[in-house]
């Protein structure tokens, strides 16, 4: 008795190079996801010693950013100030001294006009 064939040779190679291009474009789709950025994210944080409250925060002036003295994790919570502006920021404070004034911050790679408009109120250079 022979048994008859459901699909010929050159359909099950076709059936076969469809399931591995499915699979292909799965995994890239995958690996090329949409990611959570630092934008998506609000951390707060707050610092007082023991017993003692602080007439104004050192970190936040009227609620704003002190950029001398501010952390790199402080930065980011600024809009588009993600992890590599906010090193940047640290590194050319570290390297140039002391911001002066806050429009000293565009002399800093990758922040322009544009994105110092948007932190201009929420930034302070001012102890």
């Amino acid at each position: 008795m022979k048994v008859r064939e459901f699909f010929t040779k050159t359909e099950y190679g076709l059936l076969i190079l469809t399931a591995l291009f499915l699979l292909i474009v799965s995994a890239v789709l995958y690996v090329t996801g949409p990611k959570p950025s630092s934008a998506d994210y609000t951390v707060t944080t707050e610092r007082t010693a023991e017993g003692v409250t602080p007439a104004v925060e050192p970190e936040r002036l009227a609620g704003r950013v002190n950029l001398n003295t501010a952390t790199a994790e402080e930065l980011q919570t600024l809009p588009g100030i993600g992890e590599v502006l906010a090193a940047r920021i640290v590194a050319h404070r570290e390297e140039n001294g002391p911001f002066t004034c806050p429009e000293e911050l565009m002399t800093v790679k990758g922040i322009g006009e544009s994105l110092f408009d948007a932190l201009q109120d929420q930034i302070t250079t001012e102890e």
